[in-house]
């Protein structure tokens, strides 16, 4: 078994090296992280500068780019002919469900490696700030565990949410489809001593759909939230909407 690990919050953060620890005898390991906390990167790739990577004192490699430069390197020249069976990121420091989803690095990287076929897992706590951190871990093996069970012949797209919790790994799994949120506040505007406005992105939005089998409603009645993702953004039911409206006589 060949696993990559990667994360979004950088190469030394504490949820990254509590996942590898979590998964150190499922296999061979290589991580290959962010050098700095790349929380927000969602896809990004680094098109318009060179990258460099180098190795950290915890043994893990790092790379001055995104979640996805990362695995992208590590997939297409860094891990040479080593092909990993798995790709793992996290553990997040902070949730990712709903449309956060969309900005999250750490479900970019895990994104990257099933872009490339292979199966891929991305991991987070809901709450910030590495509360009950090592549950989190034990919760995360598991995951994994489960799905190694179940094998790994087509790849897939899993986002996983922990409560933090001291009996993380003991909680049930629940899989569940993705919440809503409503619109967050909008940007903060502070004054720099120059007279300068800076503008801070605001937090995420409060929840508006957080019924029965979203991920909200799961973490929320003590259960890790596992929702299977996908890539494909056709809005497939509009297909012939919008056809209609815009091919008529079937113009193409």
């Amino acid at each position: 078994m060949r696993i990559l690990i990667a994360n979004d919050d950088g190469y030394l953060a504490p949820g990254l090296a509590t996942l590898v620890a979590a998964c150190r005898d499922l296999g061979e390991i290589q991580v290959i992280a962010p050098e700095q906390n790349a929380s927000g990167t969602s896809n990004a790739l680094s098109l318009q500068r060179p990258l460099s990577v180098h190795e950290g004192v915890n043994g893990f490699r790092y790379v001055n780019g995104t979640p996805v430069d990362c695995v992208h390197l590590a997939l297409t020249t860094l891990l040479g002919d080593w092909r990993p069976d798995l790709v793992l990121s996290g553990i997040n420091n902070g949730a990712n469900m709903a449309g956060d989803t969309i900005y999250s690095g750490t479900v970019a990287a895990a994104m990257e490696g099933y872009l490339f076929g292979i199966p891929a897992i991305a991991f987070s706590q809901v709450d910030r700030h590495w509360t009950h951190l090592d549950a989190a871990g034990q919760a995360a093996r598991r995951v994994v565990e489960a799905v190694l069970a179940q094998g790994l012949s087509t790849p897939y797209l899993l986002n996983v949410n922990i409560p933090n919790r001291a009996d993380a790994a003991n909680l049930p799994i629940q899989v569940t489809r993705l919440g809503a949120r409503h619109a967050n506040s909008g940007a903060h505007c502070q004054v720099n001593p120059r007279g300068e406005a800076m503008y801070w992105i605001g937090p995420p939005g409060a929840v508006r759909e957080g019924g029965e089998g979203t991920d909200f409603h799961a973490t929320h009645h003590g259960a890790i939230s596992v929702t299977p993702l996908q890539v494909d953004l056709t809005h497939h039911a509009e297909l012939g909407l919008w056809a209609n409206r815009l091919c008529p006589q079937g113009r193409t």
